[in-house]
């Protein structure tokens, strides 16, 4: 009989938290890396080395890898003879060090997840409670998975009723142009197969948990040996969704997927029930074992691990946001690289939600927006020295409804997130003659260091989402929309589309 104390898994789990917020998983790293060694999409590969340097960086720091770290998913398998030395419930001990790995004061954690989620979405200040998923299996340890998971690519989760006789791998080329790129690649997509609708949402996640290995199933093929069903189909998905030439960032290029994951499980007759979940550049989970000696230890990686490549935007046109005209707007065009210097507010969902009531009502907003341009953000909290947390860019699209709006009333100029813009969007930044700027996803504590000066100005009680004032220097961006409403999330991908060629459709 083993007996897990109650302190020992609670500081456990809370370790493993703290240690994914800053360390992607080496497996990872090097298939980035490979990729960025393979692009030939100067956009993409750019994206690439971004990820890479911050992760680096992250890792040297001891700061998170993305400002949007995550909802806790916890995976459990419970041995039949565990014995647990607690008085909490097993919920209540993995929210506990989910609270204190959030809270921790040398490396706070931004907490994302609010309470009440269909009416007053308030935030829980802790990021509790945590996500569990709870099995009783045969043996005396209790095996863990923490897993943080960011919004971005949580909200591409997709779910499909197949007919038995469908094709899997058309659904997925049909969809994974729908999912945009607010999941940011290059990441992973997990797929699960069969079961029921639940269980294959559940497998699909699961299935994100495994190291990066799809190397080795190529090498394997290769080498003429016989794939299972399943390698053969994570295969023929890995070079069909690479073909379909997104690329990171989905500007076009090589490589949008790093691996494909599949679990599946039998289903009825009938059915054919198919789940796909993305994960992101900011790919963070660890596995571990508890058997009753204590806390888990984890190993801290080796900066070795990561590639020696640095990030020098000095091909980007500097830019004076103090100064900034229209004309100078209307010069730049897609795909420029520019390097963005003075002051930009912050403003995100909860804070158009609020500003775009206010102007319906005929309320005065809290700051001008007059030639101005807004970044989404949420950035994380400040630690010793630092002026703002890592303070990357969120999805772009959640503020599409509000575009039109804000550009027609306001006289905001600009916008900067992550992603691509929907037509409405595009539309209205065409005939406002405004402009989109995109930031790298995955890349939030390289942006923050960009970063002089902060303030709140507007909205605090919305925390993360309060309306900031960063003063920049030397931030990079690309132009992804520009004053005539054209989008390098569309030209890009269509163009790699081309350069890779057509994609044989399947039955499989």
């Amino acid at each position: 009989m083993t007996i897990i104390r109650q302190e020992d898994f609670i500081q456990s789990i809370a370790d493993a938290f703290q240690y994914i917020s800053c360390y992607h998983p080496k497996d990872y790293i090097d298939a980035l890396y490979q990729a960025y060694l393979n692009e030939e999409s100067a956009a993409a590969k750019d994206a690439m080395a971004q990820i890479l340097v911050n992760s680096r960086m992250c890792a040297e720091g001891q700061r998170p890898i993305c400002q949007d770290t995550g909802i806790a998913v916890v995976f459990l398998k419970v041995g039949m003879k565990v014995q647990w030395d607690a008085q909490l419930s097993v919920q209540e001990m993995v929210n506990e060090g989910v609270r204190r790995a959030y809270n921790h004061p040398d490396n706070k954690l931004r907490a994302s997840v609010l309470l009440d989620p269909a009416g007053k979405r308030q935030n829980s200040k802790d990021n509790t409670p945590a996500v569990v998923h709870f099995e009783i299996v045969e043996g005396d340890q209790v095996d863990v998975i923490c897993a943080a998971k960011g919004g971005g690519s949580e909200n591409k989760s997709k779910m499909v009723m197949l007919n038995p006789s469908d094709s899997i791998v058309d659904w997925v080329l049909k969809t994974v142009p729908t999912m945009g790129a607010g999941w940011c690649p290059p990441g992973i997509l997990g797929l699960g197969i069969g079961g029921t609708p639940e269980k294959a949402m559940l497998l699909a996640k699961e299935s994100l948990m495994d190291h990066v290995d799809i190397h080795e199933l190529k090498a394997k093929a290769a080498a003429g040996e016989e794939l299972s069903r399943v390698e053969a189909l994570r295969l023929e998905l890995f070079e069909k969704v690479n073909a379909l030439g997104i690329g990171a960032q989905g500007l076009g290029g090589l490589t949008t997927v790093l691996d494909v994951k599949i679990l599946d499980y039998p289903t009825h007759a009938a059915s054919l029930p198919v789940a796909m979940i993305p994960n992101c550049a900011a790919t963070r989970h660890i596995h571990f074992h508890l058997d009753g000696s204590g806390p888990a230890h984890l190993e801290t990686p080796s900066l070795e691990d990561w590639p020696d490549i640095t990030y020098d935007p000095s091909n980007g046109k500097r830019v004076d946001l103090d100064k900034i005209t229209k004309e100078e707007v209307a010069s730049w065009q897609p795909g420029d690289v520019l390097l963005l210097n003075g002051k930009i507010l912050t403003g995100r969902d909860a804070a158009h939600k609020r500003m775009v009531d206010m102007l319906n009502k005929g309320e005065k907003l809290p700051v001008d927006f007059t030639n101005r341009f807004i970044y989404y953000v949420g950035p994380v909290d400040p630690v010793r020295e630092e002026v703002v947390g890592p303070a990357g860019p969120t999805t772009a699209t959640r503020m599409d409804k509000f575009t039109r709006q804000m550009l027609e009333e306001t006289g905001l100029l600009g916008m900067i997130g992550k992603a691509e813009r929907g037509p409405a969007a595009i539309e209205a930044i065409r005939d406002n003659k405004a402009v989109y700027l995109m930031a790298v996803g995955g890349s939030a504590y390289l942006v923050s260091k960009a970063i002089k000066a902060s303030k709140v100005v507007g909205f605090a009680d919305l925390g993360m989402e309060a309306i900031y004032e960063f003063e920049v220097k030397d931030m990079p961006v690309t132009v992804a929309v520009d004053s005539c409403g054209t989008s390098v999330h569309n030209t890009g991908p269509a163009e790699w589309r081309v350069k890779i060629g057509k994609i044989p459709v399947s039955a499989g």
